[in-house]
């Protein structure tokens, strides 16, 4: 999966995008073709095989993305963007890059003391927490917030780019949901109602807050 070199350029594309984002990505995939139980009449030697995220490609894989996490190191749009096409041929893949982008949020202690603010306060932390944390992930600033409420916008990004359904947009959305929960404490969607894949002129996530969270 690796392939550090811009081609256009003939330079060595920059490094960017945490593995962790890849990582996430691949460990999700493993998951969800775990199968919920093996059948008395069923073949696992048959069977599992054809489910990807269990064969050896995949457990190299993340094997190999775990060990860049340890090591910091980075990866160039061009291998993630390789990865986000993989996944956005599966069936599934929407509901692959929401999980990830969620896990993409470790949990916090911290963002619990924000919880005795007001919503209007604690919106306003989630807002730069997302900022802060996306501009880690990926390496450079890609998305901004407008107006005062959690509306994020975006043209030209990582996603999109080669990318003709806006299915690798779905990781933003996870992410900004997770966020949503840990710092403002309440159920939300984040609705991807604009999409530069789709001939939009930008990219455009919008919260809905649906209730409370759940004791």
């Amino acid at each position: 999966m690796k392939d550090n070199l811009d081609l256009s350029q003939g330079q060595p594309a920059p490094l960017r995008v945490q593995a962790l984002v890849a990582l996430r990505l691949l460990e999700v995939i493993r998951d969800s073709d775990l199968p919920g139980e093996v059948l008395e009449e069923e073949d696992p030697t048959r069977t599992m095989p054809r489910r990807f995220g269990l064969s050896d490609v995949v457990e190299r894989q993340i094997r190999t993305y775990k060990e860049d996490v340890r090591k910091h190191i980075r990866l160039s749009d061009k291998e993630i963007q390789g990865l986000f096409r993989f996944v956005i041929r599966r069936p599934d893949g929407n509901e692959i890059f929401e999980q990830a982008g969620s896990l993409l949020i470790a949990p916090n202690r911290q963002h619990y003391l924000s919880r005795m603010l007001s919503q209007r306060i604690r919106i306003g932390l989630a807002r730069r927490f997302a900022k802060r944390r996306l501009r880690r992930l990926f390496g450079r600033h890609i998305l901004g917030f407008r107006g005062r409420g959690f509306v994020l916008e975006g043209r030209a990004l990582v996603f999109t780019e080669g990318e003709p359904v806006g299915g690798a947009c779905h990781l933003i959305s996870g992410f900004c949901r997770q966020v949503i929960e840990q710092v403002v404490g309440v159920r939300a969607s984040v609705v991807h109602t604009k999409c530069q894949s789709r001939a939009d002129s930008i990219c455009r996530w919008e919260l809905e807050i649906l209730g409370p969270l759940k004791p």
